[in-house]
């Protein structure tokens, strides 16, 4: 197998391409028409020597860069891998189609701007002296803050950056410490140090303009020596621009599979010559390279030490679970639930995560193609921060579930919120199989977590329980999962956590919190005492929270965290439309009322929903009651069924069955094969749906018929910031709302 890798900043040489571009002029004609100049003349003449500056270098040998590798794929076809050195990686990631020329060149053509700009930083080679000896040298002499290692070239050659004074500087006491060279670079800036990060924040407004495809090759990222993944690519783009380039470890990674060959694509040398000093220490035993499943395996469990030493808060909430906190890398333990159709939104979870919470995309009722959308504009703005993504169990499709899960898999969401679950499904039981490994100890851990909303002690069993002997059997028979990972199985329960949800917005049972809390929370620990799990399963609390009150109330029961949701609905943040947020704003705590869940109509189950301003509770309870009483629509009568259509449709029953037929992509045919029973049903569904969807589209021309989900906590919410700047959802955000809660609790509690 063939990896080709391609050379960054300082390979450009007069001359380069020529006998190139003549066979590629739509490369011609793009670079002349992006950049302004003649790419021609600045390769291959550089009359007004502009070649080595960092803004025309970088094009320039991203051009020459693609055409090798054009005339290289002819010869020998397309390699197994690819990687390039800083701006190299950018050809890597074009041979891998993660975007065409053209878009390349203009984040190039940006990132060489951004780069030149930079001043007062520069660079240096340390030759023959190791990563820990220049670290101490830097210490000893007080340079530790200023200047950081840039550069891995290779086990003998490592270079650093910093201010331009400090590079100057530190040049004496790295020859006295017996480096066997110290090369100032001819550089205008602090490359891949923090000294870029002005930079970086610049630059992060092109690389989010573009549209990025999944890589047809692994391209092996500087910042992390792995494979890019493609939730990740914008982020892992912008932060190279700060971060070190990890080259060594780049070509042990590729060099780690077996038969594999490495050649430099582009002009020069350069990395032909890193390539032999890291062969040479390969054969000499000072870099021992690891089998790629190995590689893989280390990175382990979200709270092992090394996350936990990258840690970006410090978690002081003096109540709740420590283990919680440093589980997920919390400020609080504190929970934003994932709210149906995407009311729990990415802004929302976006902005929960970095100010320290824990939130849920609220993927229920979406389609798999807008969850993937989210997840991925998530994971581009949270990078390595733990999110996750809530799941309502669907009884009638257990095929959308699946798909849910497939799509959680391939974009290593770690954490899966699960509602409305009585049993163990298949799928969940896959999610958490697929995440389990071993510890150092031996103890199974898990990597993709789930967090169950529950509220009978008999569900809790089911969740708390190691996962059912039949499913795996089942996975294990289907070739869903691996022996390992079936005798795995047998030691963990499905949950990881568990939220005790009491009176909330949706589907609910309705229970008293102060009543359901206290007696789930025991059951739960009876299980958990009695199977002694190695780890720790955390007990939340969910339902009621929307003062500083309550909250202290939910940790003063043995809460480990609380989760919110009602309260999160009306803020800036949330995906619902505004004028949905007006009517919340202003409701109090009787408010709120329960009609017939529309995804589970025939079995009479319950959502808790907003009342003021709306008939939808009472016309959807007498949906349900007709629905109860009479066998067929026919059997209504011609008076009640004008009076339906009239007054809650305002169409009539055949076009709502035209409508739903549509939309359910079912024919003509299936509907007439049904019962009478259940076409009225079908028939009555398509109200919860339609005052579902005027609710989030805001149609004034419906407001009276507005389905929103909503529990009596934002009424109290409302009464208590009466007063305040926030009582006006306009000035609500999701971070400010939860510390609010979370400060105002601790001095709730020490009165």
């Amino acid at each position: 197998m063939k990896a080709y890798v391609f050379p960054g900043q300082g390979s450009q040489k007069v001359g380069m391409g020529e006998g190139l571009f003549e066979k590629y002029p739509e490369i011609v004609e793009i670079c002349d028409r992006v950049l302004g100049y003649s790419i021609v003349d600045l390769c291959t003449k550089d009359e007004e020597n502009k070649l080595g500056l960092t803004q025309y270098t970088q094009p320039a040998l991203y051009t020459v860069n693609a055409m090798h590798y054009y005339e290289k794929v002819k010869e020998e076809g397309r390699p197994a891998f690819v990687a390039g050195h800083s701006l190299g990686e950018y050809n890597a990631l074009l041979a891998a189609e993660v975007f065409d020329f053209e878009t390349g060149l203009k984040l190039v053509k940006q990132r060489g701007y951004l780069m030149s700009q930079a001043r007062g930083g520069g660079m240096a080679a340390v030759l023959n002296f190791s990563e820990e000896n220049i670290k101490r040298v830097l210490r000893e002499h007080n340079l530790d803050d200023k200047l950081f290692l840039a550069n891995y070239n290779s086990p003998t050659q490592i270079v650093i950056a910093g201010e331009k004074d400090a590079v100057a500087e530190a040049k004496p006491y790295f020859e006295e410490a017996g480096a066997r060279s110290y090369v100032p670079l001819k550089v205008s800036g602090a490359f891949h140090s923090p000294l870029m990060e002005d930079a970086k924040n610049e630059f992060r407004k092109t690389v989010e303009q573009a549209d990025f495809k999944a890589p047809v090759i692994p391209v092996i990222a500087n910042c992390t020596a792995r494979p890019y993944k493609m939730e990740s690519i914008n982020e892992t783009l912008i932060e190279q621009m700060t971060s070190c380039v990890k080259w060594t470890d780049i070509e042990c990674y590729i060099l780690s599979h077996d038969d594999v060959e490495i050649e430099q694509v582009g002009p020069g040398d350069v990395l032909t010559g890193l390539l032999r000093q890291i062969n040479r220490a390969i054969r000499n035993g000072d870099v021992v390279l690891q089998k790629p499943e190995e590689q893989e395996t280390k990175t382990v469990h979200m709270t092992n030490d090394d996350v936990k030493q990258e840690s970006n808060f410090v978690n002081q909430y003096p109540y709740g679970s420590k283990e919680f906190m440093e589980t997920y890398d919390l400020r609080y333990p504190y929970v934003v639930g994932g709210m149906y159709h995407g009311i729990s939104s990415v802004e929302m979870v976006v902005n929960a995560c970095k100010a320290g919470f824990l939130a849920f995309y609220g993927a229920g009722g979406l389609e798999a193609e807008q969850v993937e959308s989210a997840i991925q504009a998530i994971k581009s703005q949270l990078g390595h921060t733990c999110f996750g993504v809530n799941l309502i169990h669907n009884v009638k499709d257990s095929n959308k579930e699946k798909k849910m899960v497939d799509l959680l898999l391939k974009y290593e969401v770690k954490l899966l919120e699960v509602s409305s679950y009585i049993n163990v499904t298949s799928a969940l039981a896959r999610y958490k199989i697929k995440g389990l490994q071993k510890d150092p100890q031996g103890n199974v851990i898990s990597t993709n977590r789930i967090m169950a909303k529950l509220s009978r002690p008999e569900v809790a069993e089911n969740f708390l329980l190691p996962i059912p002997k039949k499913i795996i059997e089942e996975l294990y028979r289907d070739g869903m999962i691996t022996s390992q990972e079936a005798e795995m199985a047998k030691q963990v329960p499905i949950a990881d956590e568990v939220t005790v949800e009491a009176d909330s917005a949706g589907h609910t049972d309705g229970k008293n919190a102060a009543v359901l809390w206290p007696a789930l929370i025991r059951a739960c620990k009876r299980i958990i005492n009695e199977q002694k799990y190695p780890q720790k399963i955390n007990i939340g609390v969910a339902g009621g929270i929307g003062t500083p009150e309550a909250v202290a109330c939910a940790f003063m029961l043995g809460a480990d965290y609380i989760v919110t949701g009602s309260i999160n609905q009306c803020t800036v943040e949330a995906g619902t439309s505004k004028e949905v947020k007006e009517l919340l704003q202003k409701i109090d705590v009787q408010d709120t009322g329960y009609a017939p869940a529309g995804d589970m109509f025939e079995l009479g189950e319950t959502v808790q929903v907003l009342k003021r301003g709306v008939f939808f509770p009472v016309r959807a309870n007498k949906l349900y009651d007709l629905y109860r009483n009479y066998d067929s629509i026919e059997s209504l009568g011609v008076d009640l069924k004008e009076k339906i259509e009239k007054k809650y449709f305002h169409k009539t029953f055949n076009d709502i069955i035209e409508e739903s037929i549509a939309c359910h992509q079912i024919s003509r045919e299936e509907f007439e094969s049904m019962n009478d029973k259940m076409k009225m049903s079908f028939i009555f569904k398509w109200y919860f749906a339609m005052a579902n969807k005027a609710a989030l589209d805001g149609d004034k021309t419906k407001t009276v018929d507005y389905q929103v989900y909503c529990g009596p906590a934002l009424g109290a919410f409302n009464q208590y910031v009466k007063g305040m700047d926030i009582e006006s959802w306009e000035k609500r955000h999701i971070d400010g709302i939860a510390k609010l809660l979370m400060d105002n609790a601790i001095v709730f509690m020490e009165k």
